[in-house]
């Protein structure tokens, strides 16, 4: 949220609920003449290969599991791959 809408909610708790109301309406009314324009919505394919091989062969699961215990498999993996494993 900008510092700006920020400041514009904290006054508007220090209104009444009838200038509320006026707030409301002169908001409704300003919003009807714009033209809102919405973000584009990405295609989920568009992300299709952008990250191959990034668990290197290692199971969805375990991945996961690891990384919440904090493991770090993405470095090992590239240990592996580079052939500096212990």
């Amino acid at each position: 949220m900008s510092k700006e809408l920020n400041e514009v909610k904290e006054l508007a708790k220090q209104l009444t609920p009838d200038e509320q109301l006026q707030l409301i309406a002169y908001l409704t009314q300003k919003l009807q003449r714009c033209e809102i324009k919405r973000k584009p919505s990405r295609n989920l394919m568009e992300f299709a290969g952008i990250a191959p091989n990034l668990m290197g062969g290692m199971d969805a699961q375990e991945y996961v599991t690891r990384i919440r215990r904090g493991e770090f498999p993405d470095l090992e993996i590239a240990e592996k791959q580079s052939g500096k494993e212990e």
